[in-house]
């Protein structure tokens, strides 16, 4: 039996023959993780049915995880810059599963909230290594498409969450069927553990002794926390009562953005490098471009699973098979996507924002029209086309964020990113779900709520094209065709 992978690589970056199997697998523990954050929206009613609580209380269930997971990002980031990426993946995977078990055996709210919080602070520390773990393993051309495959599991896995979560509870049935949606983490988790024990090499550490910035990571874990806890709250009257937490975001920002350049007056390891804003191209319009359409996208899979089992009386099977069509067209755009990117660079967003924006529409305009009985017939179509636009997004946005990132800086860069992704999720979750209920009570009818929900969703989903419009322009008036360069060259050099 050959041993496991325990030695770092001994190859130049670039030539690593085992990366691409190394990328596939720590991949697919991202993908588990990333799945988590939209697969428990289908399951909310038979939670609400297996424990025997109120939609109110399982609101922890499903806004836990987002909070949890954004706040561990950054500095997920940061660990595994320092320590090795496959080391912290290899302890926050393990860690996930246990977590997974956790909330599939709770037998009370407070168990699976608790077993949630836990899960989406361990998922946080994973995620960030896959990026890094690009970074050391790939480079020039190749690096992009890795950096395409990163964005296109980000995309598919929150699109795919409430058709697989629908399909296991569609098999595990009633009354604990939800239990499978965590549970089903134990045997994939395990895998990917073997997996990566065997395929993907370690890295090194960037220091003997790792220079943790741990005051920075209680500063920005504080601010984020100011921000989030109101927001993903907001439907259980959070924001009412704790609106105030937000406006201490501010000073707490502030403090870490001075104790950030502190760190790097006393050359001290900081926990986020500014200069990962100012001098690496692309970074700073990517990261704004990605929070901004992540709230517009995230939230509409909680209206698609309320609408089609509250008011279609629809199974979670069934309403996860609804939106089958955008996951469909998702996975393909995304495969695309990632070869496109390297010619047409952030036109391949644009597109992308403007399919999507048409689709939504679409469905916004036939959830007014259309009868109920004929509504799953009637929105496949701008379905499909919303999810060609949303695989055009994710994927290539990432390429191009990500791409010129210097490698001492990856894990944190994509922490950061992911974080803009979670905060922009909790947002939007928040701001579909008030326009769902304001408008369905007053109106009467939950279509029209739906319809409106949809329209939000399209208005913020502009505003994030006009942000990649302007992001192309100034970058074709400023540098030319440096970003587009970077991906067809041998070699990528980064900004320092």
């Amino acid at each position: 039996m050959p041993r496991p992978t325990t030695q770092p690589t001994d190859y130049e970056p670039g030539t690593d023959p085992r990366r691409w199997r190394a990328l596939v697998v720590t991949l697919a523990g991202g993908f588990m993780i990333l799945l988590d954050v939209s697969i428990v929206t289908v399951a909310i009613p038979a939670i609400e049915q297996g424990l025997g609580t109120s939609a109110s209380g399982v609101q922890w269930v499903v806004s836990g995880y987002p909070l949890t997971f954004g706040l561990a990002l950054v500095a997920g980031g940061r660990l595994g810059d320092a320590f090795g990426r496959r080391t912290m993946y290899l302890i926050a995977l393990t860690a996930f599963v246990a977590a997974s078990v956790f909330a599939g055996l709770s037998t009370t709210l407070t168990m699976l909230v608790i077993a949630r919080l836990l899960q989406g602070l361990v998922g946080g520390l994973v995620t960030p290594q896959n990026s890094g773990l690009i970074q050391d393993l790939f480079r020039g051309a190749e690096r992009g498409r890795a950096f395409g495959l990163l964005g296109a599991t980000i995309g598919i896995s929150t699109a795919a969450g409430p058709v697989i979560g629908g399909l296991i509870l569609g098999v595990a049935g009633q009354p604990d069927g939800w239990r499978w949606v965590f549970l089903v983490n134990l045997p994939f988790g395990l895998l990917a553990l073997v997996l990566t024990l065997f395929l993907v090499p370690r890295t090194p550490k960037r220091q003997t002794r790792p220079d943790i910035d741990y005051a920075g990571i209680l500063l920005l874990g504080l601010a984020v926390l100011c921000v989030m806890f109101p927001i993903v709250l907001s439907d259980a009257d959070g924001f009412r009562r704790f609106w105030w937490l937000i406006p201490v975001a501010v000073p707490l920002s502030w403090a870490f953005l001075r104790w950030e350049r502190r760190r790097v007056a006393r050359e001290r390891a900081p926990l986020v490098d500014m200069r990962l804003f100012t001098a690496t191209p692309g970074y700073s319009s990517g990261a704004g471009i990605a929070t901004v359409y992540f709230c517009g996208f995230s939230g509409i899979w909680l209206i698609f699973a309320v609408y089609f089992q509250t008011d279609l009386d629809m199974t979670p099977l069934e309403s996860g098979l609804m939106v089958t069509p955008f996951s469909a067209g998702s996975a393909v755009s995304s495969w695309l996507a990632g070869r496109l990117v390297a010619r047409w660079g952030r036109w391949v967003t644009v597109s992308g924002l403007v399919l999507m924006a048409v689709g939504l529409g679409a469905v916004g305009v036939i959830g007014f029209l259309v009868d109920k009985d004929a509504l799953a017939f009637a929105i496949a179509v701008p379905l499909l086309v919303a999810g060609v636009g949303g695989g055009a997004v994710i994927s290539p946005n990432t390429t191009l964020t990500l791409a010129q990132v210097p490698s001492r800086m990856a894990g944190v860069a994509s922490g950061v990113l992911q974080t803009g992704q979670r905060l922009g999720t909790a947002v939007g979750t928040a701001l579909l779900a008030a326009v769902f209920h304001a408008v369905a009570t007053a109106s009467g009818a939950y279509a029209n709520g739906f319809s409106a929900a949809m329209f939000a969703a399209v208005l913020v989903i502009v505003i994030a094209l006009v942000l990649a419009v302007r992001e192309e322009r100034g970058r074709i008036g400023n540098h030319g065709n440096v970003e587009l360069e970077s991906f067809s060259s041998n070699t990528v050099t980064p900004r320092q």
